[in-house]
């Protein structure tokens, strides 16, 4: 392993591959949440978006880097998590909170248990619609009737409620991700550092809030066109 490569294998390189991909993942899932939300343009809108995308030549080598950024972030944090356990097998006797300077929340304490969460519904959520997966519906304009599907996806409401908690999940992970992130990238400043934090529990609650509203919108609609 050469030394530029052994770097990353430390301790301060693991914090800083979990930060860089940590800010890398909230970015897409800004870009991600933004082009959902087309689908309350309707299914014409939608299934264009959709066409676009995926007809673009790029998109298998950004699948394919997203993929490996989103594995690495995964794979250094439980690293990190395993070695701290291992750096202290006995837990502490008894917890007191910090005072209001400490960032310690119910999301920093559960960023590894709501990350393996994601993981598994990432897997679950790419069987549901990733092309050639589940079930696919052709749109006479050329490629996917995403739309009918995300509808008939979400018109169970079994699926609809785990699709929402899952999304109050991310939101958790992401309320402390940016804190955790700048933390782990040395990044301290006493007048910005306040207001990124600040901007990145916002967009935690507007991205996670978003994908509920998308799913609980379909499945209301779905009912009410069943019961019309």
């Amino acid at each position: 392993m050469s030394t530029r490569l052994r770097v990353f294998s430390s301790s301060v390189g693991t914090k800083l591959l979990i930060g860089i991909t940590g800010l890398a993942l909230f970015g897409y899932l800004l870009i991600h949440i933004a082009g959902n939300l087309v689908v309350f343009l309707g299914p014409n809108a939608f299934n264009r978006y959709a066409f676009v995308l995926e007809s673009n030549p790029l998109l298998i080598g950004i699948e394919l880097l997203l993929l490996l950024v989103f594995l690495v972030h995964i794979y250094k944090a439980v690293k990190m998590f395993l070695a701290n356990q291992t750096a202290r097998p006995v837990g502490y006797a008894q917890k007191k909170p910090a005072g209001y300077t400490s960032r310690k929340s119910f999301a920093s304490t559960t960023m590894i248990i709501s990350g393996l969460w994601i993981l598994v519904f990432v897997v679950i959520h790419a069987k549901t619609f990733r092309e050639g997966w589940g079930r696919q519906y052709e749109w006479p304009a050329g490629g996917r009737d995403l739309y009918r599907q995300e509808m008939e996806v979400f018109s169970n409401p079994l699926i609809t409620a785990f699709y929402v908690l899952t999304m109050a999940v991310v939101g958790s992970h992401l309320w402390h991700g940016l804190a955790s992130a700048m933390q782990s990238l040395g990044i301290a400043h006493e007048r910005w550092t306040p207001r990124f934090l600040a901007i990145g529990k916002v967009l935690a609650v507007v991205i996670a809030g978003a994908f509920m509203v998308i799913a609980i919108w379909a499945y209301l609609r779905q009912a009410g066109a069943v019961h019309a």
